[in-house]
């Protein structure tokens, strides 16, 4: 099984399926990372760029990553982006590494770059794209501080139908957010660990575990 991890940012995947990346690597699964936005200047400083990129480095070699993509598409401006450019570069790498089975950001996070990220997953993705490249599922996943911030519409909602107990990986999940010095928030804002553990123990609740993650099951494509 080869995974895919599509984010909008750095730390989206750690907050959002860093458990479950961890359980697929315990596996012996190929865990693939694409990361569809970069910092810039002015907007973020060059040593806050420099600091992001060997955070992503760090972080990729803690998961077992496989290989990470990092597309430089600017962030927090991807609603200005055409649609084509993100699904560009989503599609390139869905041929290269063909993933079964993905994880991608939920489409009602009040960060506009989340929505974006997204629609054109699921834009390349049309049920009939998916044989195409041999993916059998897709999911999508919270981010907390993004998908919990979202206005409390039908629309936004994320109401999760497919768990994974990463009870043995909390503590390994936790450590590996605190390398992103330049994106982890101190408690009790929600990007702290505490908030990050909290999440975990209440989905863990639901299934009957102490920690777990939560997913919508977006589309699935049996083989």
């Amino acid at each position: 099984m080869s995974v895919l991890a599509i984010c909008a940012h750095p730390d989206d995947e750690t907050v959002g399926v860093g458990g479950t990346l961890l359980v697929h690597r315990a596996r012996g699964e190929d865990v693939y990372w694409l990361i569809i936005t970069k910092g810039h200047s002015p907007t973020w400083s060059a040593d806050v760029i420099h600091a992001k990129e060997k955070e992503v480095e760090a972080v990729a070699t803690a998961y077992g990553i496989k290989k990470y993509f990092w597309s430089a598409l600017p962030s927090t401006l991807l609603d200005t982006v055409p649609v084509n450019d993100v699904i560009g570069e989503i599609r390139a790498v869905l041929l290269a590494v063909r993933p079964r089975l993905i994880y991608v950001v939920h489409h009602g996070d009040v960060h506009t770059d989340h929505q974006a990220v997204f629609r054109a997953a699921t834009i390349v993705m049309k049920p009939f794209y998916m044989r195409r490249y041999g993916i059998e599922r897709l999911l999508s996943f919270e981010s907390i501080s993004s998908t919990d911030a979202a206005p409390p519409l039908h629309a936004s909602a994320f109401l999760p139908n497919v768990f994974q107990d990463i009870t043995p990986y909390i503590d390994r999940k936790l450590e590996i957010m605190n390398m992103y010095a330049t994106e982890a928030q101190p408690d009790p804002l929600p990007r702290g660990l505490s908030a990050i553990r909290a999440l975990a123990r209440y989905r863990g609740a639901m299934i009957g575990v102490e920690y777990a993650e939560a997913f919508m099951l977006i589309r699935e494509c049996s083989p």
